[in-house]
């Protein structure tokens, strides 16, 4: 069942970092900690986070657009989970 409450920007990114998790095959305070060492924004290839974008979009029901903004938004985990912050806070209101 899906949850109302909307979640907080820490636990978007938590779940971000769990799916780059499976993908690595490191522990999640690996991963974290190479994430956190490349920058605070935690720095991605983008194209590890276009390959969990369909389990983010899933786990969430929300659809991230195909525009400029959500391309930015692929660069790092801080900013894919504002990303998705945005649309479950949009599906909310509507």
């Amino acid at each position: 069942m899906l949850s109302t409450a909307t979640p907080q920007l820490e636990e978007i990114t938590s779940i971000i970092i769990e799916f780059l998790v499976e993908l690595h095959g490191q522990s999640a305070a690996e991963v974290r900690a190479d994430l956190e060492e490349a920058g605070a924004e935690l720095p991605v290839d983008s194209l590890l986070i276009v390959e969990i974008l369909t389990r983010i979009e899933e786990r969430y029901s929300v659809t991230i657009p195909a525009d400029r903004e959500s391309a930015q938004a692929t660069r790092s985990v801080q900013s894919f989970a504002r990303a998705v912050l945005e649309a479950i806070v949009e599906r909310q209101q509507s």
